[in-house]
């Protein structure tokens, strides 16, 4: 994340944006929208629009880190993944994005019980996350198919493990892992957000990151940093 993005959300708080902190510990879970390498491999149909903001982010290794600090410190990781069906190919209307998933064929699988080429395919979820997958502490919910996870199992799954508290990271910032978090303040959950695990879409004139880095300050209890995260387990109530 660059350096004037974070000073921006620090700048905000002393301009009187309260900062109400969010303090990690055994109801904490952390929620993972897209970790797919249609958004994160370099082939992916949305490389070319996000690559700037994953390298400046650092974020395919912060979400590594956060994979692997959720496993060593026993923290609950929801994963939301995005798939598209052939059944989805017939819906008669669709969003900017949506009907740019839909050209690019993002996210596609030949069906619900297909596995069939999903392997390396862009639905599958980018190799340097697969060692954390098969952990005790993972859950994949069922895909989410916009941005929201409100045709998901996310919440019952998060208020079957009674979990009160949610960390948001992953793809993209400005729309699954801000609509994510919007659904679960909502629903009651405190929610905060590890900003540079996640990165989103930069066109010439648009920072997309930078406009939901924004929004999520203005939302949440607390932007992290991995790094902050990381020293915030240190002294974190997870027994």
């Amino acid at each position: 994340m660059k350096s004037t993005e974070w000073e921006t959300i620090k700048a905000a708080k002393e301009n009187g944006l309260p900062d109400p902190g969010f303090e990690i510990d055994k109801n904490t879970a952390i929620v993972i929208t897209d970790p797919q390498n249609d958004f994160l491999r370099d082939d992916g149909v949305a490389w070319p629009v996000v690559k700037e903001s994953v390298k400046e982010n650092n974020t395919i290794e912060n979400m590594s880190t956060v994979f692997r600090l959720a496993g060593e410190y026993g923290i609950k990781v929801f994963i939301s993944p995005h798939y598209f069906f052939p059944s989805d190919k017939g819906w008669k209307f669709g969003g900017a994005l949506e009907k740019f998933m839909e050209s690019k064929g993002m996210y596609e699988r030949k069906g619900r019980l297909d596995m069939e080429g999903f392997e390396n395919s862009g639905a599958d979820f980018l190799d340097e996350f697969k060692i954390h997958l098969e952990k005790e502490n993972i859950v994949i919910c069922n895909p989410h198919k916009i941005y929201g996870p409100q045709t998901t199992d996310l919440s019952l799954q998060l208020r079957k493990y009674k979990i009160e508290k949610v960390l948001m990271a992953g793809m993209s910032t400005n729309l699954c892992v801000e609509s994510h978090t919007r659904h679960l303040l909502e629903e009651g959950f405190e929610v905060g957000v590890i900003a540079d695990a996640s990165a989103s879409a930069k066109f010439p004139g648009i920072d997309s990151f930078k406009a939901a880095l924004i929004n999520l300050r203005m939302i949440t209890s607390h932007v992290f940093t991995t790094e902050e995260f990381e020293e915030a387990l240190k002294s974190a109530r997870l027994s």
